[in-house]
């Protein structure tokens, strides 16, 4: 489903999108690291995950609480999918009405992992296309599903970057919003899911090198890392720009940050030193006032990554 865009020339012109880092092994032709952000403000823009929220509430009454706590961005898990086109044509009025941008939507049925289930995510990621455009939604997270039991791992390996490519023909060109579609993958840790493939961020940044396209990244959930394997910052400071998402949360608990193991104000100085340019996610749990932690978690966010000349 090309749309007949040179690749290359559209991807020169992926502000803010474009991959690639040398420090991924077969990636030598991407370019070298920034320098230093010395912004007065954070070059990331700061959004929340719907699902970990307010989880009593309405859709439009979550949408309302979040623009409370100042976010003009969040993100979703398909509840799209069960509306009718009247609640469609509401939620569209009110997320308009307060200013808010969907920024990632996630909950594909089908994952990259199983070589078996490949057409049926080639088709998932077809079908969700028109959706994302009616919500103005120009990013979808992709999974790399469960272990296949018997199945080699460097096969699974090998079915996550050929169904990220194939995926990826079907997104080429695409922009959504004024930006391109991108597909990101996501991690996840053993405690959480046992059974997933992905619970490596090192891996992850393997599988986005081999794929070698614009608008396939990963979706780096330090929360998730944190629990697998650690060294956030290292493995950020590589693979920056293989990096196309972040998601938020302390250890132990998946709350706030502050109430656990994670040093935050170090990862915003770093993504903005970096000079990260995408969305830094709220994926935590409340534990009291939601709105007034999601006021704290962006105000740290945006004092941890400002920086002055």
């Amino acid at each position: 489903m090309r749309d007949g865009m040179n690749r290359r020339r559209f991807s020169k012109g992926l502000a803010g999108a474009a991959v690639g880092a040398a420090a991924v092994s077969g990636s030598a032709g991407y370019a070298p690291a920034p320098p230093p952000n010395t912004r007065s403000s954070p070059p990331y823009d700061i959004s929340v995950m719907m699902w970990a929220i307010f989880k009593d509430l309405s859709f439009e009454d979550k949408l309302d609480r979040i623009a409370e706590a100042g976010y003009r961005n969040a993100e979703l898990v398909g509840e799209y999918r069960k509306w009718s086109d009247t609640e469609f044509q509401n939620v569209l009025a009110k997320k308009r009405d307060l200013g808010i941008n969907f920024d990632t939507t996630a909950g594909l049925k089908h994952a990259v992992g199983n070589p078996a289930d490949r057409d049926a995510l080639l088709a998932d990621v077809t079908n969700e296309l028109p959706v994302m455009e009616r919500l103005n939604c120009p990013a979808v997270i992709i999974m790399s599903g469960n272990v296949v039991p018997g199945m080699p791992r460097e096969t699974q390996h090998q079915s996550c970057i050929e169904g990220l490519k194939r995926a990826a023909s079907r997104v080429e060109g695409k922009q959504i919003n004024g930006q391109p579609v991108r597909l990101l993958l996501e991690n996840i840790d053993p405690e959480e899911n046992p059974h997933y493939y992905l619970t490596s961020v090192a891996e992850g940044f393997e599988i986005i090198g081999a794929v070698d396209h614009p608008q396939v990244q990963l979706l780096y959930d330090f929360f998730h890392e944190q629990i697998a394997e650690g060294n956030l910052i290292e493995k950020l400071k590589k693979n920056v720009r293989l990096t196309g998402l972040v998601h938020i949360a302390d250890v132990p608990g998946r709350h706030i940050p502050g109430t656990g193991e994670i040093n935050y104000d170090n990862i915003y100085k770093t993504l903005a030193e970096l000079r990260y340019d995408r969305i830094v996610a709220m994926e935590f749990l409340p534990v009291s006032d939601g709105v007034e932690e999601l006021r704290r978690a962006k105000a740290q966010a945006l004092r941890a990554g400002s920086r002055t000349a």
